[in-house]
């Protein structure tokens, strides 16, 4: 029960706070959009790309790392608890100079990655903003990681999002008072460090021992352990960051930087409900290691299929609300010059989806440390991703730089995960899964076909239809799925905790 007490906590938290964080973002974005002209936008989502690149240097580090928290925090094992965050203290302070030292070297060669450079002044000194801004980031938030292992991710998560609404309202005044993006970005870099600063405070009041020096030498079994996972995990963020990474540098090549702002606002939606999805399952990690450090695998497993149903109803579900709502709100919001025409859309919701489905598999991978048996996918993954992109954008334009990453994603991590998983985690057969996966999405396409029938009757261009339309979708989509599923035993066993909770609340 204090598994589910934490993870509860933990999304709870989430939920509140990323509520706040995408109403400021949107506020956010219309400031910018008015007070900054569209070629700042697109630079905004390029830069941010290419750091997420550059990330690579991190080269899985904290994955390994936090997955060998779990068994000494559930005993209690300070000796090794220390060992290893020393050794997370270094990796991530090395981590953090390299990427300030290839964002620099790299400076250079912006106009190589850049179609048609933009009248932007003091461009490079921009560009070197946001370097400074993530390689900051490193050197203190290999704490914050300490915390969230403990199931205490609600700690991290309050200052977060504090720090995040601050930091928007500040920008967004000075933004209107003086147009000045460089000082914007300024303010960007004071509060990632400030933020991780007071994280980094609070883990030393959470768990003093961690500021002693005489931590242990880590034993040969943990190290080789860690090694190996790293090793496996620069695999997996080599393909990550292909995949994820290079839409945007692709777009700005072939297409242009406009279409890269224009991709930036999809993109912050998106963006805002995945960091939803990602903080739940994030929540719901450390307990995951805990339960199966503590656990059978035919309790893991169970648990897993809970999980994942909840994850095929929620991607689902925000699925058909994003392939329906997401033009109309982008208009209401931004205007009718920022939108992409429906059949974009479409592969980009179904990307989402795709990407979705895999955060229970992915989760499960993390909290078991199952790095080593998938480690090549990525580099096919990553490979089919750039080859089928940079073909498909020379012959259907930009929707092909997505449909690349649908074929990549299908070939690939679609079927290895959930085959790795099964294989080496539960130690089961992988069929029942991909039955369930037909199944599920049946079921989506079922919805998503009723919900897109009745809101194309209604109209379009106006707020009140806006509003109609999102209760079309809030509402079709749930009762089918509650229809095709509400004799099942993951629903049933989700209904329980749900019921349990509310009941401890209420009573």
């Amino acid at each position: 029960m204090s598994r589910i007490v934490n993870s509860l906590k933990n999304i709870k938290f989430e939920i509140a706070g990323q509520a706040v964080l995408l109403f400021i973002s949107f506020i956010a974005r219309i400031v910018f959009v008015r007070m900054l002209s569209a070629q700042y936008l697109g630079i905004s989502g390029l830069f941010s790309n290419i750091l997420s690149i550059l990330s690579f240097a991190e080269l899985g580090v904290g994955a390994a790392i936090i997955y060998s928290l779990y068994k000494p925090l559930s005993k209690q094992d300070i000796p090794k608890i220390k060992a290893l965050m020393r050794l997370y203290k270094r990796a991530y302070i090395t981590i953090g100079i390299i990427i300030a030292s290839l964002g620099a070297i790299l400076t250079p060669f912006l106009p190589f990655v850049i179609k048609n450079m933009p009248d932007i002044p003091h461009i490079q000194i921009i560009y070197l903003m946001f370097v400074m801004n993530s390689a900051l980031s490193y050197f203190f938030s290999y704490k914050s990681s300490l915390i969230i292992a403990d199931q205490k991710k609600y700690i991290t998560s309050y200052y977060r999002y504090l720090f995040f609404a601050a930091l928007n309202i500040i920008q967004m005044a000075f933004l209107l008072l003086t147009r000045d993006y460089m000082l914007y970005l300024g303010f960007q870099i004071l509060f990632t460090l400030l933020e991780n600063i007071i994280v980094s405070r609070k883990a030393d009041r959470l768990y003093p021992y961690i500021k002693d020096r005489d931590a242990e030498q880590l034993d040969a079994e943990t190290k080789n352990t860690i090694v190996r996972n790293i090793k496996a995990m620069i695999c997996h963020k080599i393909g990550g960051i292909v995949v994820n990474g290079t839409d945007s540098l692709l777009l700005s090549k072939f297409i242009g930087v406009v279409a890269v702002g224009l991709y930036s606002n999809y993109l912050l939606i998106i963006n805002a409900i995945n960091q939803v999805f990602n903080m739940i399952f994030e929540a719901a990690a450390a307990s995951i290691g805990n339960l199966w450090a503590t656990q059978t695998k035919e309790k893991s497993c169970f648990v897993f299929n809970c999980i994942n149903f909840a994850g095929f109803w929620g991607f689902g579900f925000a699925s058909i609300c994003l392939f329906n709502l997401f033009n109309p709100f982008i208009q209401i919001w931004l205007g009718k010059e920022y939108l992409f025409p429906l059949s974009l859309v479409l592969v980009i919701v179904i990307n989402f989806y795709l990407t979705g489905m895999r955060k229970s598999i992915l989760t499960f991978r993390d909290a078991l440390g199952l790095y080593w048996y998938d480690r090549y996918k990525p580099l096919f993954e990553a490979g089919i991703n750039l080859i089928a992109s940079i073909i498909l954008v020379k012959k259907v334009g930009m929707t092909g730089i997505f449909i690349g990453t649908t074929i990549s994603t299908l070939s690939t991590c679609f079927w290895v995960e959930p085959y790795v998983l099964y294989k080496y985690g539960f130690e089961s057969r992988v069929a029942p899964y991909f039955i369930k996966y037909a199944v599920y999405t049946a079921v989506l396409f079922l919805g998503g076909a009723i919900t897109s029938f009745i809101c194309s009757l209604i109209g379009e261009g106006t707020i009140t239809v806006f509003v109609i339309k999102a209760a079309v979708c809030f509402t079709v989509p749930n009762i089918v799925f509650l229809i095709a599923f509400y004799k099942t035993e993951e629903f049933k066993y989700l209904m329980q905790i749900l019921n349990a909770e509310l009941k401890k609340k209420y009573a």
